[in-house]
C-alpha cells in the first residue's frame, strides 16, 4: 500500500486530464503512488477491463454527427455508441463524439479503422474510447463512418442525434443551402435506396421482380401479362425508392429532380449518405 500523500488537488487534477471519477482517480494515484503517468495507465488499464467485459453488450444507443469542411466541398457522418438513452442524452458525451467528428473533418479520414489510429487531444481516438467505457461504465465505441465529397456538401442531423444526411449538389447554387437541406430532410424522412433508377443494384431489381410476379400471379392474372405488369411495378418502385424520382415531400406536385431544377437550372445530387442511429 502506498504511504504517499494524495491531495485533494493532485485528484482534481487527474480528474481535468483523464475525465475520469474522483474516487477512480484516488485510487490510480495511490495505487501508483502518486505518479501521474502510472495513475493515467491504471485507468486506462481500468477502461480496458470494463469494455472487454462489456463485449458481449448491445450498444445500440448513442449520437449521429454530421458535418461539413468549412469551404461545404466535404462532409462526414459519424455513429458514436453507448449502451443507454441515459448516456447517449449526456452532454459530455455528445461533445466526445462532436470532438472525433470535428478531428475526421480536420484529418480527412475516409474509414473507422483510420479515425480510430487519430490523437485526440493527446490520446489515440481508440484509447479515448476505452478511457470513456472506463468513466461511463457502458461500451463505448464507433460504429460508422460515411463521407461525401461534392461542389457543395450540406449536412443534417435530425431527431436530437438519432439519423445524419450528407447531401452533394452539383453546384453551389445561391440557394444551395436551403435546397440541400430540404433535400436532406427528404432524405431523412424517405429513406431512398439509391439517387437513380440507374443506381439501384441488380440484385435489389432482381428481387423487387420476382416479388412483382408472385404478387400478380398471386392475383390470377394471366401469365402473358405478368412481364408487363411487373415491369410496371418496377417503375412505381423507382419513383418511390430513387431519390431523384420521388415526390418532394414539401411540394408532391414535382420530384425531387424537378425541385432542384427549379432552385437552378441543371443542379443536381451527386451523392449522398444517410446513417440512422443503431440501424
Amino acid at each position: 500500500m502506498s504511504t504517499v500523500q494524495i491531495s485533494a488537488s493532485d485528484v482534481n487534477k487527474l480528474r481535468q486530464q483523464t475525465g475520469a471519477g474522483m474516487m477512480d482517480c484516488k485510487k490510480a494515484l495511490t495505487e501508483s503512488n502518486g505518479d501521474f503517468e502510472a495513475a493515467i495507465d491504471y485507468l486506462r488499464k481500468k477502461g480496458a477491463k470494463v469494455a472487454a467485459s462489456r463485449q458481449d453488450r448491445e450498444s445500440n444507443e448513442g449520437v449521429v454527427i454530421s458535418k461539413t469542411t468549412a469551404d461545404g466541398k466535404r462532409g462526414i457522418i459519424v455513429e458514436v455508441n453507448c449502451e443507454t438513452d441515459f448516456v447517449a442524452k449526456n452532454a459530455d458525451f455528445i461533445a466526445f463524439a462532436n470532438s472525433i467528428a470535428e478531428l475526421a473533418i480536420d484529418k480527412n479520414v475516409s474509414s473507422v479503422e483510420e479515425l480510430s489510429s487519430l490523437d485526440l487531444n493527446g490520446t489515440k481516438i481508440s484509447d479515448a474510447l476505452l478511457d470513456q467505457t472506463g468513466k461511463i461504465g457502458e461500451k463505448i465505441g464507433v460504429s460508422k463512418f460515411e463521407t461525401v465529397t461534392g461542389e457543395k456538401v450540406i449536412a443534417y442531423i435530425h431527431g436530437n442525434y438519432r439519423l445524419g444526411v450528407l447531401v452533394a449538389l452539383s453546384a453551389n447554387a445561391a440557394d444551395a443551402d436551403a435546397a440541400g437541406k430540404d433535400v436532406a430532410m427528404q432524405i431523412a424522412a424517405m429513406n431512398p435506396v439509391a439517387l437513380d433508377k440507374g443506381d439501384v443494384d441488380a440484385k435489389t431489381i432482381e428481387r423487387e421482380l420476382e416479388i412483382a410476379k408472385e404478387q400478380i400471379r398471386a392475383e390470377g392474372k394471366p401469365e402473358e401479362m405478368v412481364e408487363k405488369i411487373a415491369a410496371g411495378k418496377l417503375n412505381k418502385f423507382y419513383k418511390d425508392s430513387t431519390l431523384l424520382n420521388q415526390e418532394f415531400v414539401k411540394d408532391p406536385s414535382k420530384t425531387v429532380a424537378q425541385f432542384l431544377n427549379s432552385v437552378q437550372s441543371g443542379l443536381t445530387v451527386t451523392a449522398f449518405k444517410r446513417v440512422q442511429l443503431g440501424a
